[in-house]
């Protein structure tokens, strides 16, 4: 590191999620600075770091990762090349941030893994909803045991396909060459994986996939049920030409249950013989501003262990690719 008080940080990748999600994170973060970005086109790269006031823009991306005055690296690119960039960051020693998924598959983020856990390089992984208010909210209402013994976890997951999906135009999302199952790697991976922090990590998950619309390459319509290595049960299906828009899980209890939206911004609902109680929290608006601080916190304040690690990340490609019958 340049200090002991600032981690510099550059990012390769400046597409939507970096505009408001992530990228302004970093920059506000008391104790990181983002110095620079990378992105292949030229005439867009120099248009982010301009309109973030970002010192130096990259095109390729080894000259980034081999930047001295660099700490720390995000990668914000679409999933097939996280691997490819985070050998190379965990060659130059550096610490890294990985957009989610990790990898595509489980056994690429084995790769990862290893190449950070054998030199003992921190790495992360963004599933920032292990961080965020609402979801904390939720784990305290189940460490307070409001509905009592844990029983059994379900997630719906459908809305209807987009125009771009409907026309067959091209989409990196869909394309089962980046992503095998679609927006079920996007999406459904974020739920999965707070599930594994909030009842513990999942021990056993079988699940049946297809494309069952055609609209693309990729998968679209998946069902699966799974065990907690606490004995929970739990089950969840998600299609992505529906009718409907829906996102709800629930948590059953043998004296209560808790039900909320992975996505949206709906009410967490507890309802039980001891408490009943009904709350809106809104994200922030940078919504990774949480997961990026508690980074800080472990790296420089040394005083917390960071929720969203390479670790947890694989287990979460694990479960995955389970229920796609990949391994």
């Amino acid at each position: 590191m340049t200090n002991n008080i600032t981690i510099t940080w550059g990012i390769i990748g400046c597409g939507n999620v970096t505009e408001v999600k992530s990228g302004p994170a970093y920059k506000n973060t008391l104790g990181f600075e983002l110095v620079a970005v990378m992105r292949r086109d030229e005439e867009k790269v120099k248009d982010y770091a301009k309109r973030h006031g970002i010192k130096k823009y990259y095109t390729n991306a080894d000259d980034l990762i081999n930047d001295e005055t660099i700490d720390a690296i995000y990668i914000a690119t679409p999933p097939d090349t996280h691997k490819l960039y985070a050998l190379k960051v965990a060659k130059a020693g550096k610490i890294c941030c990985i957009e989610k998924p990790m990898t595509p598959t489980y056994a690429e983020s084995l790769e990862v893994f290893n190449a950070f856990n054998e030199k003992n390089i921190p790495l992360f992984v963004a599933y920032y909803r292990r961080s965020l208010p609402r979801f904390l909210k939720i784990k305290e209402w189940l460490n307070n045991n409001y509905i009592g013994d844990v029983r059994h976890i379900n997630w719906h997951f459908s809305k209807p396909a987009s125009a771009i999906d409907k026309s067959k135009n091209y989409n990196w999302r869909t394309d089962a060459n980046i992503a095998p199952a679609g927006y079920f790697d996007d999406l459904a991976s974020h739920g999965l994986d707070l599930f594994n922090f909030l009842l513990g990590d999942i021990k056993e998950v079988h699940g049946i996939s297809l494309n069952q619309q055609n609209n693309y390459t990729a998968k679209d319509a998946i069902t699966a049920c799974w065990l907690h290595e606490t004995n929970v049960t739990g089950s969840g299906s998600w299609n992505f030409d529906s009718h409907h828009s829906i996102d709800k899980v629930s948590i059953y209890g043998s004296d209560g249950k808790i039900e909320f939206s992975i996505f949206h911004e709906n009410a967490l609902v507890l309802e039980s013989v001891t408490k009943n109680e009904e709350l809106f929290i809104d994200n922030p608006t940078h919504i990774q501003i949480n997961h990026v601080e508690s980074m800080r916190d472990m790296l420089i304040n040394k005083n917390s262990q960071h929720p969203s690690t390479g670790k947890t990340a694989l287990h979460a490609n694990w479960v995955m690719d389970k229920i796609l019958g990949v391994i």
